[in-house]
C-alpha cells in the first residue's frame, strides 16, 4: 500500500509517498507561500498516486480537538497567509482519501518512536531547535494534545545575568525558544550558528538554556528518552555541553538506571533529518 505524507512547515512543504514499512518512495519540496499558491501544488503532487490516505505534521498553533468546528484548521499563526485555514479540510476535499493530523514535532517524534531511536519506549520527548523551538510529546503510549498541544519552546527560564543578548520572542520576556533559538543565536552573537561554530561561550550558554529546560521537561513529563532534532542541534559539540549542564542541575535528585547513561537518554534524531515525514506516513496509517 501506498501512503502520502506532508510536512508542512513555514518555509516549505515537504511532500512524500511511502509504505506501510515507512520507507519513502519519493518527495519533493514546494515552498510555503499562500494557500493558494502552495496547496494546488501538493494535491498536484498526490492526486494520481493511489495513496490510501495521507498524514499531515504541520506547523502550528492548529487545532487538534476533533469535536471543535475548527478541527483540521491552523489557528493563529503568525504566518497570517494562513491563519484560520482549514488544511485538513482542504486536502481531504480534493483527494478524497482519509487524513491523520497532527503538530510538525508530534509528528517527528512519532517518527522517531515508529522508526527510530526511540522505539519501543512510551514516553518520549522531541525538541526541535532551529528558527523556532518546538516540542512533542508521548506519554503513556499516547502523543500528547491536552488543552491545545504542547508549546514547550515557550516554557519560562532565567536570563542569565551574563547574557548580553535579549530575548527575542514578541511574547516573553525570557523563554526558551526567545533566548536559544537560532535567531536568538544570530542577533546575540552578530553571527550565524554555523559561523560560531568553533566559539565556546556561545555553545556553553546556549548548551545552559537547554540543558535547563530539559531538567525542567524531566522533572515534569518523566520521559524515558528526549531527542533533540532542528538546524541548531546540527551542532553536535552541543551534546555533551547539554549532558553536563542536564547533570549538574538535576544535581541527583532523580536517580535512576535511565539517567545513569546521559549519552543515551539526551540524543540527536536518528532518521537523517526523515522523522518527520516518516511520522507523517505513521499518520496516515493509523488515519486508515
Amino acid at each position: 500500500m501506498l501512503y502520502g505524507a506532508l510536512e508542512a512547515g513555514g518555509t516549505k512543504m515537504v511532500c512524500a509517498i511511502g509504505d506501510e514499512n515507512g520507507h519513502i518512495i519519493e518527495q519533493v519540496s514546494i515552498p510555503t507561500t499562500t494557500p493558494d499558491e502552495t496547496m494546488p501544488r501538493i494535491i498536484d503532487y498526490f492526486k494520481d498516486k493511489d495513496i490510501k490516505a495521507i498524514g499531515v505534521a504541520c506547523f502550528g498553533p492548529i487545532d487538534l480537538d476533533k469535536k471543535s468546528e475548527t478541527y483540521g484548521y491552523i489557528t493563529s499563526t503568525p504566518k497570517t497567509a494562513w491563519k484560520n485555514f482549514n488544511i485538513v479540510g482542504c486536502i481531504k476535499d480534493a483527494l478524497g482519501v482519509p487524513v491523520g493530523f497532527d503538530t510538525d514535532v508530534n509528528g517527528s517524534l512519532l517518527g522517531e518512536i515508529t522508526y527510530g531511536c526511540a522505539k519501543g519506549l512510551t514516553d518520549a520527548i522531541y525538541l526541535t531547535i532551529g528558527t523556532g523551538i518546538g516540542g512533542g510529546v508521548m506519554t503513556n503510549g499516547k502523543l500528547l494534545h491536552g488543552m491545545l498541544h504542547p508549546e514547550l519552546g515557550h516554557i519560562i527560564i532565567e536570563k542569565r545575568s551574563d547574557d548580553k543578548g535579549k530575548c527575542v520572542c514578541p511574547y516573553h520576556k525570557a523563554c526558551l525558544e526567545g533566548l536559544a533559538a537560532g535567531p536568538s543565536i544570530e542577533k546575540r552573537w552578530g553571527k550565524s550558528a554555523k559561523e560560531l561554530f568553533d566559539d565556546s561561550k556561545v555553545w556553553e550558554l546556549e548548551a545552559d538554556y537547554i540543558g535547563t529546560a530539559l531538567v525542567n521537561f524531566c522533572m515534569t513529563l518523566s520521559p524515558q528518552k528526549i531527542i533533540l532534532g532542528g538546524g541548531v542541534m546540527h551542532q553536535l559539540q552541543l551534546f555533551p555541553l547539554i549532558r553536563n549542564v542536564f547533570k549538574d542541575k538535576m544535581a541527583g535528585y532523580i536517580n535512576t538506571k535511565t539517567l545513569e547513561n546521559l549519552d543515551e537518554y539526551i540524543v540527536p534524531a536518528s532518521l537523517n533529518d526523515d522523522q518527520g515525514i516518516m511520522g507523517a506516513i505513521k499518520l496516515a496509517i493509523d488515519a486508515q
